[in-house]
């Protein structure tokens, strides 16, 4: 795919995944991967979720189709499972909402940010890139 998302920080720059640090007790759980995952994709998912993860304040990333399947994640199953329904929820009415007001628009990116959190969504053709983050921390 040809679609990157923004840096998560415009003062940060991807670290290389060979020269990031593994954090302790860090996991990457793949569940139900698509027919449309294919092994390119999936190594490019698992580098996209690497980076990412290597940012100060993250604590989660998850990729799932726009159906809210989950396809990879750094959280643990059972708050995989109720991100992802929520999420892809929220992303398609976000979605719809666009596409109401102006039918030539369509939703590119969605950030939801509360006190302690920020949560933000990438939509693409085939996939959501979910990202959970302490903004606290990464300042």
């Amino acid at each position: 795919s040809t679609h990157h998302s923004p840096p998560l920080c415009p003062s940060q720059s991807p670290v290389p995944v060979g020269q990031r640090k593994k954090r302790k007790g860090e996991r990457t759980t793949t569940m139900s991967a698509p027919e449309t995952a294919d092994p390119s994709t999936i190594a490019e998912m698992e580098e996209t979720i690497a980076r990412i993860s290597s940012h100060k304040g993250v604590e989660g990333v998850v990729i799932m189709d726009r159906r809210g399947a989950i396809i990879q994640s750094t959280l643990d199953e059972e708050q995989t499972k109720s991100h992802a329904a929520a999420l892809s929820d929220l992303s398609g009415k976000a979605s719809r909402v666009v596409g109401m007001l102006n039918q030539d628009d369509e939703l590119t990116f969605l950030r939801i940010r509360s006190k302690q959190r920020e949560i933000m969504i990438s939509p693409d053709k085939e996939f959501l890139l979910v990202v959970i983050q302490n903004p606290n921390l990464s300042e």
